[in-house]
């Protein structure tokens, strides 16, 4: 039953044809566990919370940065270095004081799946990552969720609904982990800050579907959604009965970098890479980043050619003519400057040499930034 101040809270939920107290009432003892309170996860935690989900669960050892802010709403300047499923339980239940939110400061792991699932019905997939998204669905399987998949990239989103009544399943979809070179990076890809508000509020819509049963949740369907065009499409998708043959868990390594096998690019360590600089000034040094990120720190000496111009028919403006000479080149992680390389190798050129780990290993090991 609800309480009075249950009713008051929810009253627009009342008001609704075909919805009323016992949708309601089905939410309050319903229980989902989100997993990934990041650019998904954040506006969904905040919907199912508003709409009175019982029990909500919330899976994330990551801690809020500067840069969760452009599209993780749920947080603040203020919050910057603390965890984020603390955070995020701490506000949400400010919001809703009638539910119950509990936080899990780990990462989901081969190892605590099934006590983590343990008295959840559904599990909304927040995760950025290929080896998350495989492990949620196979524990999922494995442990009887339903699971609610959401997925990003850069103005693209999908949606689906998996495990629901024997249908489809995230490998009916993709059935193997794609191959490293076939993945945009991990770490530098970038995401219109919009765009997983709206897929995340529409993961939370259909955990309220298949929790209420007011209509039929996307089971069987995948759909595309464009932000650019705001343009949508829906495609059907068939349960295939191998994706269900799961028996355990296993980790699905990804490797979000691209193919090392080529004999005329050197992945190089900072040290060596700080000593190559030192030793021989006729190196060249090339930063293939964007102009906002070589405005925050740099290393010096260094040209600045961002990636795009090594994709021109004319090929970057390097200073230089030498197809002999030595060059580096770094990136925020080292994968757009593996691809600045290959580009380069193309053309001819046999010296080259990328920073391994980018920038940012560089500055883990203490080397100096300008």
């Amino acid at each position: 039953m609800l309480s009075i101040e249950e009713i008051n809270q929810y009253q627009r939920h009342l008001s609704l044809p075909s919805f009323g107290s016992v949708a309601q009432e089905k939410l309050k003892c319903a229980s989902v566990l989100v997993i990934g309170a990041g650019g998904l996860g954040c506006p969904a935690l905040q919907y199912l919370s508003a709409a009175g989900v019982g029990k909500i669960g919330i899976v994330d050892n990551d801690v809020v940065e500067s840069s969760n802010l452009q599209r993780q709403i749920l947080f603040s300047r203020d919050d910057v270095g603390k965890f984020k499923a603390e955070v995020a339980a701490l506000k949400l239940s400010r919001m809703n004081p009638f539910i119950k939110i509990q936080a899990h400061v780990v990462r989901f792991t081969v190892e605590n799946a099934e006590s983590l699932l343990d008295g959840y019905d559904i599990i909304l997939d927040g995760t950025d990552n290929f080896s998350s998204r495989y492990l949620i669905n196979d524990a999922s399987i494995l442990f009887d969720k339903i699971l609610i998949y959401g997925a990003i990239y850069q103005f693209e989103g999908q949606l689906s609904v998996f495990n629901y009544k024997d249908g489809p399943t995230y490998r009916c979809l993709f059935p193997n982990p794609p191959s490293s070179a076939a993945l945009p990076n991990c770490s530098e890809v970038g995401v219109l800050g919009v765009l997983p508000g709206i897929i995340g509020n529409f993961q939370a819509l259909e955990a309220i579907k298949v929790i209420t049963q007011i209509a039929e949740p996307l089971s069987g369907k995948v759909l595309l959604y464009d932000a650019l065009t705001q343009k949508s499409q829906l495609l059907t998708l068939k349960p295939q009965k191998r994706s269900r043959e799961i028996t355990e868990l296993k980790e699905n390594p990804v490797n979000c970098s691209t193919n090392l096998d080529n004999e005329m690019i050197t992945e190089i360590m900072p040290q060596d890479f700080f000593k190559m600089i030192k030793e021989n000034k006729e190196i060249l040094v090339v930063d293939v980043r964007e102009d906002w990120e070589r405005g925050i720190s740099k290393i010096s000496p260094s040209v600045h050619i961002p990636l795009g111009e090594f994709t021109s028919i004319e090929g970057p403006p390097l200073p230089i003519e030498s197809k002999d000479s030595n060059i580096l080149i770094y990136c925020k992680a080292g994968v757009r400057s593996r691809m600045a390389c290959e580009s380069l190798e193309n053309k001819g050129f046999q010296n080259l040499f990328n920073l391994s780990g980018g920038i940012l290993n560089w500055e883990e090991q203490g080397l100096p930034l300008n």
